[in-house]
């Protein structure tokens, strides 16, 4: 299958910034204990420019090991998690993956720049919007942005081959479940604050084979179903 998809950062961007990002993949994503070691990985996340994703306010933390606040009671994710939750899920050019939380648009970017076709789900309108505005002026032709619940997918452009989900339910949505492909992987939050796992589902035979894989802190899932009892 052939794709096309169009990812860069500005033209005028200026060096330090790029420079800031080497040292981000160098210092924080290759450290001993973190270990992200996809090739693949490592060059979306030097390329994709976080700083452009943040308020101008906190841009000059952009690259720091952080969450930032994206407004609306939100956050973009430490640079670290986006790579791992990434390489763990490692989407291959052409395939379609479905990212529930867009927030502010970052982590839809890097699954862009390894070549996905990304579909990508925000509950909070205003920051939808945003994230859209902000991909396309970057040039990212390979993403779509919709406003709605994550928690019920997209069904009609699914199954996925890979789905990310970067805010915790109690459960694993049934809905989501049915959208992944089989053969495909699920990476998702899981919890209340506090006592949330990070969970990688792979999916085979009508199945799915489960482990936790690492304890994190997102923001709650909102939405009239994310509160429910499942699995």
């Amino acid at each position: 299958m052939s794709v096309s998809f169009v990812g860069c950062a500005p033209l005028d961007e200026p060096p330090s910034q790029a420079e800031l990002r080497r040292r981000m993949v160098v210092e924080q994503l290759k450290a001993p204990g973190r270990d992200i070691r996809n090739p693949r990985v490592l060059r979306a996340m030097e390329k994709v420019p976080r700083h452009e994703f943040v308020p101008e306010s906190v841009r000059a933390h952009a690259y720091e090991d952080r969450p930032l606040p994206i407004g609306f009671g939100q956050t973009i994710s430490q640079p670290f998690i986006v790579a791992f939750m990434t390489e763990q899920v490692d989407p291959q050019p052409g395939e379609k993956v479905l990212e529930v939380g867009t927030g502010s648009g970052y982590q839809a970017a890097v699954l862009a720049e390894m070549g996905a076709e990304v579909y990508t789900i925000e509950i909070i309108e205003p920051l939808a919007e945003r994230a859209r505005a902000t991909l396309e002026r970057l040039g990212y032709t390979n993403v779509h942005v919709r406003a709605g619940d994550g928690y019920l997918g997209w069904p009609e452009a699914g199954p996925f081959d890979a789905i990310l989900v970067t805010c915790a339910p109690d459960h694993v949505p049934e809905p989501l479940i049915e959208q992944l492909k089989d053969g495909g992987r699920m990476i998702i939050p899981v919890g209340p604050p506090g006592m949330q796992e990070l969970v990688v589902l792979r999916k085979r035979e009508g199945k799915l084979e489960r482990r936790a894989v690492l304890p994190v802190l997102f923001v709650p899932m909102t939405g009239p179903r994310a509160g429910s009892s499942g699995r």
